[in-house]
Protein backbone atom coordinates (compact mmCIF):
# COMPACT_ATOMS: atom_id res chain seq x y z
CA UNK A 1 0.00 0.00 0.00
CA UNK A 2 2.95 2.33 1.02
CA UNK A 3 4.72 1.70 -2.11
CA UNK A 4 1.78 2.41 -4.13
CA UNK A 5 1.14 5.29 -2.68
CA UNK A 6 4.72 6.41 -3.46
CA UNK A 7 4.55 5.56 -6.91
CA UNK A 8 1.72 7.73 -7.44
CA UNK A 9 3.23 10.48 -5.93
CA UNK A 10 6.26 10.12 -7.87
CA UNK A 11 4.50 9.49 -11.45
CA UNK A 12 2.77 12.65 -10.47
CA UNK A 13 5.42 14.37 -10.21
CA UNK A 14 7.29 13.45 -13.42
CA UNK A 15 4.16 13.74 -15.19
CA UNK A 16 4.13 17.49 -13.44
CA UNK A 17 7.73 18.19 -14.80
CA UNK A 18 6.77 16.61 -18.36
CA UNK A 19 4.66 19.59 -18.55
CA UNK A 20 7.20 22.01 -17.86
CA UNK A 21 5.69 25.87 -19.55
CA UNK A 22 2.23 24.47 -19.09
CA UNK A 23 2.66 23.83 -15.38
CA UNK A 24 4.89 26.86 -15.31
CA UNK A 25 1.85 28.63 -16.91
CA UNK A 26 -0.70 26.85 -14.44
CA UNK A 27 1.08 27.96 -11.40
CA UNK A 28 1.27 31.84 -12.34
CA UNK A 29 -2.66 31.69 -13.17
CA UNK A 30 -3.26 29.48 -9.46
CA UNK A 31 -0.56 32.02 -7.92
CA UNK A 32 -2.56 35.13 -9.23
CA UNK A 33 -5.92 33.56 -7.99
CA UNK A 34 -4.50 32.50 -4.54
CA UNK A 35 -2.98 36.08 -4.13
CA UNK A 36 -6.87 37.63 -5.17
CA UNK A 37 -8.62 35.27 -2.45
CA UNK A 38 -6.09 36.23 0.07
CA UNK A 39 -6.00 39.89 -0.94
CA UNK A 40 -9.76 40.17 -0.24
CA UNK A 41 -9.17 38.62 3.43
CA UNK A 42 -6.33 41.33 3.96
CA UNK A 43 -9.18 43.92 2.54
CA UNK A 44 -11.60 42.72 4.77
CA UNK A 45 -9.64 42.96 7.93
CA UNK A 46 -7.74 46.21 6.84
CA UNK A 47 -11.55 47.95 6.08
CA UNK A 48 -12.80 47.16 9.52
CA UNK A 49 -10.06 48.42 11.45
CA UNK A 50 -10.13 51.73 9.32
CA UNK A 51 -14.25 52.18 10.05
CA UNK A 52 -13.26 51.27 13.83
CA UNK A 53 -10.62 53.88 13.52
CA UNK A 54 -13.05 56.34 11.94
CA UNK A 55 -15.88 55.43 14.26
CA UNK A 56 -13.40 55.95 17.46
CA UNK A 57 -13.32 59.95 16.73
CA UNK A 58 -16.81 60.35 16.40
CA UNK A 59 -17.75 62.03 19.72
CA UNK A 60 -20.28 64.25 20.82
CA UNK A 61 -20.51 67.46 23.43
CA UNK A 62 -23.67 68.72 24.77
CA UNK A 63 -23.17 72.26 25.81
CA UNK A 64 -25.13 73.54 28.90
CA UNK A 65 -26.36 77.03 29.84
CA UNK A 66 -24.83 79.51 32.24
CA UNK A 67 -27.71 79.05 34.73
CA UNK A 68 -27.20 75.18 34.52
CA UNK A 69 -26.01 73.33 37.96
CA UNK A 70 -23.48 71.05 38.49
CA UNK A 71 -25.41 68.73 40.27
CA UNK A 72 -28.01 69.39 37.78
CA UNK A 73 -25.86 68.64 34.98
CA UNK A 74 -24.37 65.63 36.38
CA UNK A 75 -27.58 64.36 37.08
CA UNK A 76 -28.30 64.51 33.51
CA UNK A 77 -25.00 62.81 33.08
CA UNK A 78 -26.67 59.64 34.30
CA UNK A 79 -29.65 59.70 33.17
CA UNK A 80 -27.62 60.12 29.53
CA UNK A 81 -25.11 57.21 30.72
CA UNK A 82 -28.02 55.13 31.27
CA UNK A 83 -28.48 54.61 27.06
CA UNK A 84 -27.88 51.53 25.85
CA UNK A 85 -26.27 53.47 22.80
CA UNK A 86 -23.73 55.08 24.92
CA UNK A 87 -20.71 54.21 25.40
CA UNK A 88 -18.75 56.55 27.52
CA UNK A 89 -19.89 60.31 28.74
CA UNK A 90 -17.32 62.60 30.35
CA UNK A 91 -18.05 65.78 32.52
CA UNK A 92 -16.49 69.22 31.86
CA UNK A 93 -16.73 71.99 34.08
CA UNK A 94 -16.00 75.42 33.22
CA UNK A 95 -13.47 75.83 35.00
CA UNK A 96 -11.84 72.62 33.13
CA UNK A 97 -12.92 73.76 29.66
CA UNK A 98 -10.81 77.08 29.99
CA UNK A 99 -8.18 75.65 31.57
CA UNK A 100 -7.87 73.37 28.63
CA UNK A 101 -8.88 76.48 26.44
CA UNK A 102 -5.71 78.31 27.80
CA UNK A 103 -3.33 75.21 27.66
CA UNK A 104 -4.32 74.86 23.55
CA UNK A 105 -4.03 78.55 22.61
CA UNK A 106 -1.04 79.67 25.15
CA UNK A 107 0.75 80.67 22.06
CA UNK A 108 -2.08 82.78 20.32
CA UNK A 109 -1.25 85.95 21.86
CA UNK A 110 -4.74 87.52 20.34
CA UNK A 111 -6.30 84.87 21.81
CA UNK A 112 -5.22 85.20 25.33
CA UNK A 113 -5.73 89.05 25.12
CA UNK A 114 -9.00 88.96 23.96
CA UNK A 115 -9.70 86.38 26.90
CA UNK A 116 -7.93 88.60 29.12
CA UNK A 117 -10.55 91.64 28.60
CA UNK A 118 -13.46 89.77 29.15
CA UNK A 119 -12.42 89.30 32.35
CA UNK A 120 -15.07 86.70 33.04
CA UNK A 121 -14.74 82.85 31.93
CA UNK A 122 -16.99 82.43 28.25
CA UNK A 123 -16.89 78.74 28.01
CA UNK A 124 -19.59 76.57 29.14
CA UNK A 125 -19.46 73.47 31.10
CA UNK A 126 -20.46 70.35 28.97
CA UNK A 127 -21.00 66.34 28.52
CA UNK A 128 -18.73 64.85 26.03
CA UNK A 129 -20.60 61.59 24.88
CA UNK A 130 -19.48 58.78 22.80
CA UNK A 131 -21.67 56.20 21.22
CA UNK A 132 -20.80 52.75 20.26
CA UNK A 133 -21.29 53.15 16.81
CA UNK A 134 -21.76 56.24 14.52
CA UNK A 135 -24.80 55.50 13.20
CA UNK A 136 -26.40 55.58 17.08
CA UNK A 137 -25.74 59.43 17.49
CA UNK A 138 -28.70 60.63 16.02
CA UNK A 139 -30.73 58.98 18.58
CA UNK A 140 -29.11 60.18 21.03
CA UNK A 141 -29.73 63.53 19.86
CA UNK A 142 -33.12 62.60 19.77
CA UNK A 143 -33.46 61.86 23.02
CA UNK A 144 -31.90 64.64 24.20
CA UNK A 145 -34.23 66.82 22.07
CA UNK A 146 -37.22 65.51 24.04
CA UNK A 147 -36.25 65.16 27.04
CA UNK A 148 -37.48 67.09 29.87
CA UNK A 149 -33.81 68.81 30.79
CA UNK A 150 -33.64 70.23 27.05
CA UNK A 151 -34.13 73.69 28.06
CA UNK A 152 -30.88 73.69 30.04
CA UNK A 153 -28.77 72.49 26.68
CA UNK A 154 -27.32 75.62 25.03
CA UNK A 155 -26.17 73.58 21.75
CA UNK A 156 -25.37 70.40 20.86
CA UNK A 157 -22.41 69.49 18.75
CA UNK A 158 -20.74 66.50 17.14
CA UNK A 159 -18.15 65.31 14.98
CA UNK A 160 -20.12 63.61 12.29
CA UNK A 161 -18.12 61.27 10.15
CA UNK A 162 -21.13 58.61 9.45
CA UNK A 163 -21.21 60.13 5.89
CA UNK A 164 -17.35 59.63 5.38
CA UNK A 165 -17.58 56.15 7.67
CA UNK A 166 -20.60 55.18 4.94
CA UNK A 167 -18.55 56.54 2.12
CA UNK A 168 -15.56 54.59 3.02
CA UNK A 169 -17.55 51.46 3.44
CA UNK A 170 -19.33 52.19 0.12
CA UNK A 171 -15.97 52.06 -1.84
CA UNK A 172 -14.70 49.20 -0.03
CA UNK A 173 -17.80 47.12 -0.24
CA UNK A 174 -17.22 48.09 -4.70
CA UNK A 175 -13.43 46.92 -4.47
CA UNK A 176 -14.93 43.83 -2.52
CA UNK A 177 -16.77 43.08 -5.36
CA UNK A 178 -14.01 43.53 -8.24
CA UNK A 179 -11.79 41.12 -5.79
CA UNK A 180 -14.39 38.28 -5.76
CA UNK A 181 -15.02 38.73 -9.55
CA UNK A 182 -11.32 38.83 -10.25
CA UNK A 183 -10.52 36.04 -8.15
CA UNK A 184 -13.77 33.99 -9.93
CA UNK A 185 -12.30 34.77 -13.32
CA UNK A 186 -8.71 33.67 -12.27
CA UNK A 187 -9.87 30.57 -10.64
CA UNK A 188 -11.94 29.94 -14.39
CA UNK A 189 -8.69 30.33 -16.22
CA UNK A 190 -6.24 28.69 -13.43
CA UNK A 191 -9.19 25.23 -13.40
CA UNK A 192 -8.95 25.67 -17.63
CA UNK A 193 -5.45 26.11 -17.83
CA UNK A 194 -4.97 23.18 -15.40
CA UNK A 195 -7.59 21.38 -17.23
CA UNK A 196 -5.92 21.38 -20.53
CA UNK A 197 -2.34 20.41 -18.73
CA UNK A 198 -3.47 17.48 -17.50
CA UNK A 199 -5.51 16.25 -20.27
CA UNK A 200 -2.37 16.67 -21.99
CA UNK A 201 -0.74 14.40 -19.78
CA UNK A 202 -3.39 11.99 -19.96
CA UNK A 203 -3.10 12.41 -23.87
CA UNK A 204 0.87 11.92 -23.66
CA UNK A 205 0.65 9.09 -20.93
CA UNK A 206 -1.64 6.58 -23.05
CA UNK A 207 0.86 4.13 -23.82
CA UNK A 208 1.46 3.55 -20.10
CA UNK A 209 -1.72 3.93 -19.34
CA UNK A 210 -3.05 1.27 -21.61
CA UNK A 211 0.20 -0.73 -20.20
CA UNK A 212 -0.81 -0.24 -16.52
CA UNK A 213 -4.84 -1.57 -17.67
CA UNK A 214 -2.70 -4.45 -19.21
CA UNK A 215 -1.31 -5.64 -15.93
CA UNK A 216 -4.20 -4.83 -13.74
CA UNK A 217 -3.58 -1.84 -12.33
CA UNK A 218 -6.13 -0.40 -9.96
CA UNK A 219 -8.51 2.76 -11.06
CA UNK A 220 -6.79 5.07 -8.21
CA UNK A 221 -3.49 3.89 -9.37
CA UNK A 222 -3.97 4.87 -13.17
CA UNK A 223 -6.14 8.55 -11.85
CA UNK A 224 -3.59 9.24 -8.63
CA UNK A 225 -0.76 10.72 -10.54
CA UNK A 226 -2.69 13.24 -12.16
CA UNK A 227 -4.72 14.02 -9.27
CA UNK A 228 -1.37 14.48 -7.68
CA UNK A 229 -0.14 16.43 -10.49
CA UNK A 230 -2.84 19.02 -9.34
CA UNK A 231 -1.70 18.96 -6.08
CA UNK A 232 1.03 20.00 -6.83
CA UNK A 233 0.58 22.91 -9.33
CA UNK A 234 -1.68 24.24 -5.83
CA UNK A 235 1.17 23.48 -3.46
CA UNK A 236 3.67 25.31 -5.56
CA UNK A 237 1.84 28.44 -6.00
CA UNK A 238 0.93 28.60 -2.65
CA UNK A 239 4.08 29.03 -1.51
CA UNK A 240 4.96 31.25 -4.50
CA UNK A 241 2.00 33.33 -3.18
CA UNK A 242 3.16 32.95 0.43
CA UNK A 243 6.46 33.99 -0.59
CA UNK A 244 5.00 37.35 -2.40
CA UNK A 245 3.43 38.45 0.71
CA UNK A 246 6.10 38.08 2.85
CA UNK A 247 8.28 40.64 0.53
CA UNK A 248 5.11 42.83 -0.36
CA UNK A 249 4.00 43.21 3.26
CA UNK A 250 7.49 43.85 4.53
CA UNK A 251 7.91 46.41 1.68
CA UNK A 252 4.01 47.84 2.36
CA UNK A 253 3.53 47.53 5.82
CA UNK A 254 5.91 50.47 7.42
CA UNK A 255 3.97 52.79 4.60
CA UNK A 256 0.76 51.70 5.42
CA UNK A 257 1.35 52.17 8.88
CA UNK A 258 2.31 56.34 8.51
CA UNK A 259 -1.22 56.46 6.66
CA UNK A 260 -2.86 54.73 9.43
CA UNK A 261 -1.20 54.85 13.25
CA UNK A 262 -1.75 50.88 14.43
CA UNK A 263 -2.46 48.93 11.29
CA UNK A 264 0.69 47.15 10.74
CA UNK A 265 -0.08 44.19 7.93
CA UNK A 266 3.16 42.33 8.61
CA UNK A 267 2.06 41.44 12.51
CA UNK A 268 -1.34 40.96 11.33
CA UNK A 269 0.15 38.43 8.79
CA UNK A 270 2.66 37.10 10.99
CA UNK A 271 -0.31 36.18 13.77
CA UNK A 272 -2.58 34.86 11.57
CA UNK A 273 -0.19 33.04 9.52
CA UNK A 274 -1.97 29.27 9.92
CA UNK A 275 -5.39 30.59 8.72
CA UNK A 276 -3.75 32.49 5.56
CA UNK A 277 -1.94 29.31 4.70
CA UNK A 278 -4.99 27.23 5.18
CA UNK A 279 -6.72 29.90 3.09
CA UNK A 280 -4.00 29.40 0.21
CA UNK A 281 -3.94 26.24 0.32
CA UNK A 282 -7.50 25.21 0.56
CA UNK A 283 -7.48 27.69 -2.54
CA UNK A 284 -4.70 26.23 -4.53
CA UNK A 285 -4.41 22.74 -3.92
CA UNK A 286 -8.41 22.54 -4.23
CA UNK A 287 -8.89 24.23 -7.70
CA UNK A 288 -5.68 21.87 -8.79
CA UNK A 289 -7.30 18.71 -7.46
CA UNK A 290 -11.02 20.20 -8.94
CA UNK A 291 -9.65 20.78 -12.57
CA UNK A 292 -7.71 17.45 -12.63
CA UNK A 293 -10.66 15.66 -11.62
CA UNK A 294 -12.77 16.99 -14.64
CA UNK A 295 -10.04 15.98 -17.16
CA UNK A 296 -9.86 12.56 -15.70
CA UNK A 297 -13.27 12.37 -15.69
CA UNK A 298 -13.52 13.29 -19.17
CA UNK A 299 -10.54 12.09 -20.70
CA UNK A 300 -9.91 8.66 -18.89
CA UNK A 301 -11.77 6.12 -18.92
CA UNK A 302 -10.63 3.34 -16.75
Amino acid sequence: MLTSFRRIIQSGWLSFRRQGGLSLATIFIMTMTIACVSSLFFLQQTSQFLVSSLQEKVDMSVYFTEASLENEILGIKNEIASLPEVKSIDYVSREEALDKFTQRHQDDEVIMESLSEIGVNPLLASLNVRAWEASQYESIVSFLNSASFSPLIDKIDYSQKKPAIERFSSITSTINWVGIILSVIFAAVAVLVAFNTVRLAIYNSKEEIETMRLVGASNWFIRGPFLVQGVVVGVFATLITLLLFVVTLLFLSPKFEILAPGLNLFSFFVGNFFLILLIQLAAGVGLGVLSSWIAIRRYLRV
